[in-house]
């Protein structure tokens, strides 16, 4: 999968790109990491890419012009027709978008390719969304510097479902997979600071302990995620 990255800061993902399993995934060809910078294709001496808003008011707006450019030298990404678009997904990393999650990762990670645009400043020019941008995203109710840490949130999510990236048995457990969050984990030693493992889950009973793990998937989505509506009772 190509994530084609359109930022003012290229530099940001560069000890991104070496870690981890992002960094496994690229040796191995899994994904590749296209890091457009938006000020390349600025026309004055300058490469000046924002500008003051129309209307006034503090802050300044990501220029239309080379942004356009710049998605313009992605393959795939066209004008959207009739308010569709007609080639890749563009997404829009800002604060004003839908909240990302897991279900909308699954999508992601099923195309081929995506463009990442990362917002600055107040944002970008609206015309781009209109004519451009597929999907607004945000990765949380909060504000960030930037669009960069939003892209690599994205990024993260998508890699890790891509087929081969890690074990496929992994996934099926993990937080929000099931509509819960995930169950408690130990490992040893058995004591750690008067605080003892479990017993259940040193016992060998397998049923039991999909039980157990079952019990407190669904306590730990009712204290801290309340909002989760697929939960079920076993």
């Amino acid at each position: 999968m190509i994530f084609h990255i359109l930022t003012l800061f290229p530099e940001i993902f560069e000890g991104y790109k070496s870690s981890s399993i992002l960094g496994r995934a690229l040796e191995q060809n899994q994904v590749e990491l296209d890091l457009i910078n938006i000020r390349d294709f600025a026309r004055d001496r300058h490469r000046t890419c924002d500008d003051a808003t129309y209307g006034g008011g503090p802050g300044m707006v990501l220029k239309p012009e080379p942004l356009a450019e710049a998605l313009e030298s992605v393959p795939g990404v066209k004008q959207k027709r009739g308010g569709r678009g007609g080639g890749i997904p563009v997404v829009y990393l800002t604060p004003s978008g839908k909240l990302w999650s897991q279900g909308l990762a699954q999508e992601l990670a099923a195309t081929p390719r995506v463009a990442l645009i990362c917002g600055r400043y107040e944002g970008i020019d609206q015309r781009i969304i209109d004519l451009f941008v597929t999907d607004e995203i945000s990765v949380g109710d909060y504000i960030l510097n930037g669009g960069e840490v939003a892209a690599m949130v994205v990024i993260d999510t998508v890699v890790r479902l891509l087929k081969g990236v890690i074990t496929e048995g992994s996934l099926v457990e993990e937080s929000f997979s099931q509509g819960l969050l995930e169950y408690p984990q130990y490992t040893r030693p058995a004591v750690f600071r008067g605080h003892r493992v479990p017993e259940i889950l040193m016992s060998g009973h397998h049923a039991e302990i999909e039980r157990w793990r079952r019990e407190k998937s669904i306590e730990k989505t009712r204290r801290n995620r309340p909002d989760l509506q697929r939960e079920q009772e076993p």
